[in-house]
């Protein structure tokens, strides 16, 4: 039989862009600019492969790999000078950022996402005397700024005023903000309701993603200072609320898209939540994720429609999620899952789910639209529906009874991509007797693998579950960075860090938080924890 050996060269200009396209454009620059044929270059210099370049790559471990110095030696003095025109948007780690920037004009560069920013590199690059001035308060429309590590709360005023009241000052052409954080880490919330109403302005400004403190600092962000806002994304990180001041309550009839997450107290959700979303009479997406402490009723269908469905004539789309803290008198019926989804409509039953569990004196009560979009679903129980978050990477888990090797496989299997997950409870496993099945014993047997968990609290549980997750023989966490845990139990259960058994577990941990603290540790901890 004749051998055909076809040169990639060989293929039609067709073929050949579709199969470079199925590779990293960074990659396929690197490897192919200026090494061949003209025809070549001129392909991989189409805006396909030049318009969009991506200079890092975030890890399992929650941190971001750059690229080679000598790939970025490459880029800086032989491709950039001679593509820069065509580049739209750069994706970069902060600290490189520099040197990308000063290889050429770069005049169609319109979006920037930074890796690894902090105050320094704001006061450093976002100024008048900045070599990049012209570009950011030019040209610069997108701006997606990615947090370096956690914060310090004191530092939160001083953030809004010189960083991000700056940064809306100085960007002068700025239609999209997002200040974001690779998780779990986070950073400082913005905070408006002790300063003046020309904090944080923009007429230009269609897009912002932001967290702040207080539900006022959002009454604040609402009250006319951002013009031309349609869409909003904001995380309330603080539960309490006291309005300090009077904001404008008019309409808010811009405003297309609203993303809120909060935890509030049922005073704050009927008195400020829904009467700013009335506001909204021309809202077409609305993403709700909020923890209402002891509402007034167990929201359904009825409410759903009362409150938003009813109201907003233009939505289009509607997800989310409640959770409610109920305390149990007189006036809560013991209602079941059966009876809250029947209060729905059969067109949309399939679209709804729920899970509800009575305590000795409250209820639990979460009702969430499906497919469930969001990132993070607190306080789930033993009894959770069988269906497939593939959204959450964040999860908290907590009951009055024990959760055993089957409940932690089947959070495994139901949230595939979880990288945060926090366990609350003080019962103890259940003892695996003699007269189990096979089947028991097999299941039990099973090392359950979380692939991408890279955070774990272990503070306020029974020592077993920390031995559930430490042991190899149970659980596999080849990504752990970031472990929550009691000193107590960490010492037991490690049996003074000379436990093989719990070792492996505990090589790649970066962040320990042991409560109480301790500041001296023997060479056998050390041993243990060597990336700490």
């Amino acid at each position: 039989m004749n051998q055909c050996k076809i040169n990639l060269l060989d293929l039609p200009t067709e073929i050949l862009v579709i199969i470079l396209k199925k590779l990293d454009n960074i990659d396929v620059l690197y490897s192919l600019f200026d090494v061949n044929t003209q025809r070549l270059n001129n392909i991989i210099q189409e805006n396909t492969f030049t318009n969009t370049l991506n200079f890092v790559l975030p890890t399992l471990n929650d941190d971001i790999l750059s690229i080679s110095d000598r790939m970025l030696d490459r880029f800086c003095m032989n491709i950039l000078p001679k593509i820069h025109h065509n580049v739209k948007s750069l994706i970069l780690n902060s600290l490189f950022m520099e040197r990308i920037l000063l290889v050429a004009d770069y005049p169609n560069l319109s979006e920037l996402k930074l890796f690894k920013f902090n105050g320094q590199i704001a006061s450093r690059y976002f100024t008048v005397k900045s070599s990049f001035r012209r570009i950011f308060q030019r040209q610069i429309t997108d701006l997606i700024l990615v947090f370096e590590n956690d914060y310090n709360e004191e530092l939160c005023e001083h953030y809004t005023t010189d960083v991000y009241g700056f940064i809306f000052e100085f960007f002068k052409n700025l239609k999209h903000l997002s200040i974001i954080e690779l998780c779990p880490k986070s950073f400082p919330p913005l905070v408006l309701h002790n300063l003046p109403s020309t904090t944080c302005y923009s007429s230009t400004l269609y897009k912002l993603c932001i967290n702040v403190i207080h539900f006022d600092d959002l009454l604040a962000l609402l009250d006319g200072r951002l013009k031309q806002l349609n869409t909003l994304n904001v995380t309330i990180t603080e539960k309490d609320y006291h309005l300090k001041k009077v904001y404008t309550m008019t309409n808010l009839p811009d405003l297309k898209c609203f993303y809120v997450q909060c935890i509030c107290f049922n005073h704050t959700y009927y008195g400020q939540i829904l009467p700013l979303l009335h506001r909204m009479s021309n809202i077409e997406t609305l993403n709700l994720h909020l923890g209402i402490d002891n509402p007034k009723i167990l929201i359904d269908n009825n409410h759903l429609h009362n409150e938003f469905i009813d109201r907003m004539p233009r939505l289009r789309t509607f997800n989310f999620y409640f959770l409610s803290f109920i305390e149990l008198n007189q006036s809560v019926h013991h209602l079941s899952k059966d009876d809250i989804l029947q209060t729905f409509p059969n067109i949309i039953y399939q679209q709804v789910d729920c899970m509800i569990n009575y305590g000795c004196n409250n209820v639990k009560y979460h009702l969430f639209s499906l497919p469930f979009m969001f990132d993070y679903l607190p306080f789930i129980e033993n009894v959770f529906p069988s269906i497939i978050f593939d959204h959450v990477i964040r999860l908290s888990v907590d009951d009055s009874i024990p959760f055993e090797h089957e409940f932690f496989m089947r959070i495994a299997w139901s949230f595939p991509l979880l990288r945060i997950l926090n366990i609350y409870n003080f019962m103890p496993q259940l003892v695996i007797s003699n007269k189990l099945s096979s089947n028991d014993n097999q299941l039990c047997s099973t090392i359950i693998q979380y692939p991408y968990l890279t955070s774990l609290d272990l503070q306020f549980v029974h020592d077993d579950y920390i031995e559930q997750f430490l042991n190899d023989k149970k659980t596999y966490l080849p990504h752990l960075s970031k472990l929550n845990i009691s000193c107590d139990g960490l010492h037991s259960v490690t049996r003074n860090f000379t436990n093989e058994r719990t070792r492996l577990n505990c090589m790649n941990v970066k962040q320990l938080n042991i409560t109480p603290k301790i500041s001296i540790h023997s060479e056998d901890f050390y041993a243990y924890f060597p990336s700490v």
